[in-house]
């Protein structure tokens, strides 16, 4: 065989391998994108379930509102009235949650899904936040001038201690709470299961099809 049907044979060769492997790419991409969508599906029912238990719990805590107002205590409606703005909030950040999970297209850019985690994490993290800034309300919503006159000093300061422990720890974790803390334990702690890793997994997913096309 000579040596021009050589060279013609092995780019040949050469061309279907590159075709072969071009299309092996694109197929794993598609079937990673795909994994993608199915992770990102499977945290909806949790949410839908977060969302129906939410408005019961806050149309239960209105009515409570809406009975006692004229003779409740004003520390009983702050705290309460907190609760349920907080609650109300995160009813919201769930629904658009939702949103952002079906609007995730497996025909759209990488990047464009990226962001939409992006999305998902940073909500995520914000409501939880919120949230655990509420721990003061669970200590002093029954709070009243008759409690502090019938009690002694040091049970006043067991109430008063445990009040002040739980706007610490409300704090604290409202300030450190963050993506930058997702490594250790506490953070994984409080922030891992179906509304947390789902979306960590579908963001590694499509991180090593950056690194794999830019390999490539």
């Amino acid at each position: 065989m000579e040596e021009n049907q050589l060279l013609a044979l092995w780019e040949s060769y050469d061309r279907k391998l590159s075709q072969n492997l071009v299309l092996n790419r694109q197929n794993a991409e598609e079937i990673t994108k795909i994994k993608v969508k199915s992770l990102l599906s499977g945290m909806q029912p949790i949410k839908i379930f977060a969302i129906i238990v939410g408005i019961v719990w806050v149309g239960f805590l209105d009515l409570i509102v809406f009975n006692v107002w004229a003779y409740a205590s004003p520390m009983f409606l702050i705290s309460i009235g907190f609760h349920i703005l907080l609650t109300k909030l995160s009813i919201g950040v769930y629904l658009y949650q939702l949103v952002l999970i079906n609007l995730v297209d497996i025909n759209e850019p990488i990047l464009s899904t990226q962001e939409k985690i992006a999305k998902l994490k940073s909500s995520t993290i914000w409501i939880t936040r919120l949230l655990f800034l509420q721990l003061p309300a669970w200590t002093v919503f029954y709070w009243t001038k008759d409690l502090f006159q019938n009690l002694h000093v040091f049970q006043i300061s067991i109430i008063v201690g445990v009040a002040l422990g739980m706007a610490y720890l409300g704090i604290w974790l409202f300030k450190n709470i963050r993506f930058e803390n997702r490594d250790k334990k506490w953070f994984k702690f409080l922030l891992s299961g179906k509304e947390w890793d789902p979306m960590m997994k579908s963001a590694d997913l499509l991180q090593q099809i950056e690194e794999a096309k830019k390999e490539g």
